[in-house]
C-alpha cells in the first residue's frame, strides 16, 4: 500500500491575490512536509469555474512548482481534462513530458472528461461527445510520447505528421490513469490497461465487486499506452490525530464544507439531466447511507479521520479490499490550521505509514 495526497485547491471568500497565493503556498509546504513523511506521491486536480470547492486551472503549474520544492515525490496529474474545447492532446502530452523532464521522471498521468456541466458548458464543450474524445486522447498521447513523428486523423482530434516535443524522462512513458465516477468506467479503465483512480470513496466493501471487475478485466486487456498500469488508487480523506475523537470532529467539518462548496458542480445537471452523467462522484460517497434525514448520516466507513490505530484498521481493510494505493484529501476552504493539517501529516508518517511500507519491503524481499 503506498500513500498519496491530492489538492483541489480549495480557496475560502473573499477572494483576494493574497488569499489565493496563501492556498497555493500552503499546499507547496504539504507536498515538502508529505515527502519527508514516506508519501509517495502528490496530485492536482483541474477545475474551472468553481468558485471556492476548486481554484486550480492550471495542474501542471503547480506541479512543477512542487517538483522545484521535492526530490522524490511522484507528481499525479488528478486528471488532465481529455476534451477537445478544453485541451488538445498535443498540449497535455508537451506538458507531461516537460514535467517529466524536469522532475527527473515523477509524472503521473491521470486522465478523464471532466463531471461538472458548469465546466463542460462553460467551454461550450458537447457532453454527449466527451467519452469519446477521451478515447482518442488516450490512445494518441503515448504515440506523441514514444513515436518520433506523429499523424492522427480522429472523429475529435486531427494532426499532420510532426514530431511533438520535448519526449518524457520516464521510458518508454509516464504511467496513464483514469478519474472512475460512474459505474462501468473501471471496466473502461480496464480494457484499455489503464490504472484506476477511484473518486467514489464510500463504504469499503462496496467497492469490492469494482475492484473485482477491474481486475478480471485488465488481465486481457489491450493497452492503449507501451503498457499496463495495473494499479488501483483510491482518493479518500485524511486527518490523523492523538485523539480519535477529535479527528472525526475535524473530518466532519472537512466533509460539511466540501459538500457545501460541492454542491455547485451538481446543480446545473439537476437541471439538464442526462445518462452521460449520472453519478455524483465524491459528493455522493461521503456518507455510509445518502439517503438518510440529515441528522442521522454517519460518515463512510473508509474515510480516514482517527487516531492512528483507528487509520491502520481502515487502511488494512482496504488493502485487503484490493486497493494499491490511498490518496488523501486533506484540505477545504482552509478550515484546518496549516499547523495541525502538517502535524497531521508526521503523525501519519511516524505511525501508521511505517506500518505498511514494512509489509511491502517484506513482500519485495520475499519475491527475490
Amino acid at each position: 500500500m503506498q500513500f498519496g495526497l491530492i489538492n483541489e485547491l480549495s480557496t475560502p471568500r473573499p477572494f483576494t491575490a493574497e488569499g489565493q497565493k496563501a492556498v497555493y503556498e500552503h499546499a507547496i509546504e504539504q507536498a515538502v512536509v508529505a515527502e519527508e513523511a514516506g508519501f509517495s506521491s502528490c496530485w492536482c486536480v483541474e477545475h474551472h469555474f468553481l468558485e471556492e470547492y476548486s481554484h486550480s486551472s492550471c495542474p501542471d503549474m503547480f506541479l512543477m512548482a512542487v517538483a522545484r520544492a521535492t526530490r522524490t515525490i511522484r507528481l499525479g496529474f488528478g486528471i488532465a481534462t481529455c476534451v477537445p474545447a478544453i485541451h488538445s492532446p498535443i498540449r497535455w502530452a508537451e506538458k507531461a513530458a516537460f514535467l517529466d523532464v524536469l522532475s527527473g521522471g515523477r509524472v503521473e498521468f491521470g486522465t478523464g472528461r471532466s463531471s461538472t456541466w458548469n465546466e463542460l458548458g462553460g467551454f461550450g464543450a458537447r457532453i454527449d461527445d466527451t467519452k469519446k474524445s477521451w478515447d482518442e486522447y488516450v490512445r494518441v498521447i503515448p504515440r506523441m510520447w514514444t513515436e518520433e513523428r506523429v499523424s492522427f486523423q480522429g472523429s475529435f482530434f486531427a494532426m499532420p505528421e510532426r514530431m511533438v516535443l520535448p519526449k518524457p524522462m520516464q521510458k518508454p512513458h509516464p504511467p496513464m490513469w483514469v478519474a472512475i465516477t460512474a459505474p462501468g468506467t473501471e471496466v473502461d479503465a480496464a480494457e484499455r490497461g489503464l490504472g484506476a483512480l477511484i473518486l467514489s470513496i464510500t463504504d469499503v466493501e462496496r467497492n469490492i465487486p469494482r475492484f473485482k471487475a477491474y481486475r478480471d478485466r485488465i488481465r486481457s486487456c489491450e493497452p492503449v499506452g507501451a503498457f499496463v498500469n495495473d494499479q488501483i488508487a483510491v482518493v479518500n480523506w485524511l486527518f490523523c490525530h492523538r485523539d480519535g475523537q477529535y479527528a472525526r470532529a475535524r473530518g466532519e467539518e472537512l466533509v460539511r464544507s466540501f459538500s457545501y462548496t460541492a454542491a455547485q458542480t451538481v446543480e446545473i445537471s439537476e437541471a439538464y439531466p442526462s445518462s452521460n452523467y449520472s453519478a455524483l462522484g465524491l459528493l455522493g460517497s461521503l456518507r455510509a447511507d445518502p439517503s438518510a434525514p440529515d441528522d442521522q448520516k454517519q460518515l463512510a466507513s473508509g474515510l480516514c479521520f482517527g487516531d492512528p490505530a483507528q487509520l491502520i484498521d481502515v487502511i488494512q481493510r482496504w488493502e485487503a479490499a484490493g486497493a494499491d494505493q490511498l490518496i488523501f484529501l486533506m484540505q477545504s476552504r482552509e478550515i484546518l490550521p496549516q499547523k495541525e493539517l502538517l502535524d497531521s501529516i508526521r503523525l501519519f508518517g511516524r505511525e501508521v505509514l511505517p506500518r505498511f511500507a514494512s509489509q511491502r519491503s517484506a513482500a519485495s524481499g520475499g519475491g527475490q
